[in-house]
């Protein structure tokens, strides 16, 4: 589904509509303005950050004194993903964004300014963020727990997980080009710090930290595999 512009000459070629996001033209029936400045909205993300970082690292650190710092460092991606994707994609993904003044909602309208698809629907946008609430969201607390109870299974989750993610960036960003390319639509508003800030950055996050962790999980399962083939071998070899 791609936006729905008015077009020059139809009924409504008398006046754009009345928000900030590009394309220019784009319809957004019953959409309401951000009451919040992007100060206070990025500075509400950031301390829920924090308010969610601090008690994981406290509880990691009581349960499992002895973890290393990568290993807490990995659980406490995880937990922030967990909450990211359940509650922030969540929400958007069960939502229309564009006509709330839910504190949710007005952070997606502040980062819709480097992507308008969010306000306007789009098919792919709504399936990737759907898929990432229903199963990333849930799965990466269970990894974060998974690492400190020192569970096998952390590394098969740990992959799929930061396979997932990279795949649906990959993708995201993938659409959004293609969209620019054949149709020359951009859903970015001109300003530098939205593209490079919000639609680049951020998002490229979810492809860096992810690689990190989906190798050094496959290098962990190569190398239990390959122990095991050469036990087996050993035990063969005094069978016969």
């Amino acid at each position: 589904m791609t936006a729905n512009i008015v077009h020059p000459g139809g009924a409504a070629a008398d006046a754009l509509p009345d928000h900030p996001f590009y394309p220019l033209g784009i319809a957004l029936p019953g959409y309401i303005a951000n009451e919040m400045s992007t100060i206070r909205i990025l500075g509400i993300f950031a301390a829920t950050c924090v308010a969610v970082g601090l008690p994981t690292l406290v509880v990691i650190n009581r349960t499992r004194p002895d973890l290393k710092k990568r290993e807490v460092s990995t659980a406490m991606w995880f937990v922030l993903c967990g909450c990211i994707h359940l509650i922030l994609e969540g929400y958007f993904a069960f939502n229309a964004v564009a006509t709330s003044r839910h504190i949710l909602a007005e952070m997606w309208k502040e980062y819709s300014l480097s992507d308008s698809r969010y306000l306007t629907r789009d098919a792919f946008v709504v399936s990737m963020e759907t898929v990432t609430a229903v199963c990333w969201g849930p799965l990466s607390f269970l990894c974060a727990w998974c690492i400190v109870a020192d569970r096998p299974a952390r590394h098969v989750l740990q992959a799929v997980i930061s396979l997932g993610q990279i795949y649906g960036d990959v993708l995201y960003y993938g659409t959004c080009t293609l969209e620019y390319v054949v149709r020359a639509l951009e859903f970015s508003r001109p300003e530098p710090y939205y593209f490079y800030g919000y639609y680049v950055f951020l998002n490229a996050i979810w492809i860096v930290i992810p690689s990190m962790l989906l190798w050094s999980s496959c290098k962990k399962i190569t190398r239990a595999f390959a122990r095991v083939q050469q036990l087996e071998a050993t035990k063969n070899g005094k069978v016969h």
